[in-house]
């Protein structure tokens, strides 16, 4: 019998939602996947928080030419967003019941250490809050391997380079791979859409309840042991 491999291929997003670590636990390697061009208006660099104030937009700025680049070469050449960033997160989460949980994170990030790279930023905060919540998946980057071909053919030889038997994908990028599932079928893969509905609500600073907000305020507001119940415990639940 051939062994699982189940893989997640995926770019660098910043502080990202529940759903991402989702895929995380789900698979046995998730792969970076930033050898690809950086887009603009997109996860890579902002993402939402949720405070007393309501909804409000986190964004790293970044030179205008980055959207010329691959994700793993965008710069970060303006240090001063780390103090923005950290005095937000600091001040809109400090009210929050289990604030202590997320301080450490916050001044080992923002305070302690400076960012001149975006991808180097993303995955660092992405590993260390997936080693929070007892994820045991193995992290590697594209580019330990040839990565030659169009876009699905890429993939379909990336994942076959690992031993994948199973990809398993967002939602999203099924635009992205229409057409080509064959692709993957030929190449003894077993290609697995992520489904995100169902996700419990969970005690936030405020209401209505807000899903797609970042990973930092699930870790704010619920207890530790208690956060994987709220991105897959739930389902065996």
């Amino acid at each position: 019998m051939i062994p699982v491999m189940r893989v997640v291929v995926l770019q660098s997003n910043y502080i990202p939602w529940k759903g991402y670590f989702d895929l995380i636990h789900d698979a046995d390697v998730f792969v970076w996947y930033d050898e690809v061009q950086y887009t603009k208006n997109d996860w890579r660099n902002r993402n939402k928080i949720y405070s007393k104030n309501g909804l409000q937009w986190l964004t790293i700025p970044i030179a205008k030419d980055a959207v010329k680049q691959k994700i793993s070469e965008v710069a970060l050449p303006d240090p001063r967003w780390q103090q923005d960033h950290f005095k937000s997160l600091y001040f809109s989460y400090k009210p929050a019941r289990h604030f202590e949980q997320l301080e450490p994170l916050l001044n080992q990030t923002y305070v302690q250490n400076q960012w001149d790279n975006l991808a180097r930023l993303n995955r660092h905060l992405i590993e260390n809050v997936s080693r929070m919540f007892g994820i045991k998946t193995q992290f590697k980057d594209s580019k330990e391997f040839v990565l030659e071909g169009d876009r699905v053919s890429r993939l379909v030889n990336l994942l076959g380079q690992i031993g994948a038997t199973e990809y398993i994908s967002g939602p999203s990028a099924k635009e992205y791979t229409a057409g080509s599932e064959q692709s993957f079928s030929d190449a003894g893969i077993k290609l697995t859409w992520k489904d995100y509905s169902g996700y419990p609500a969970y005690p936030q600073l405020r209401e209505p309840f807000e899903a797609g907000v970042s990973i930092l305020d699930l870790l704010a507001n619920v207890p530790l042991a208690k956060i994987p119940d709220y991105i897959w415990g739930w389902r065996s639940n």
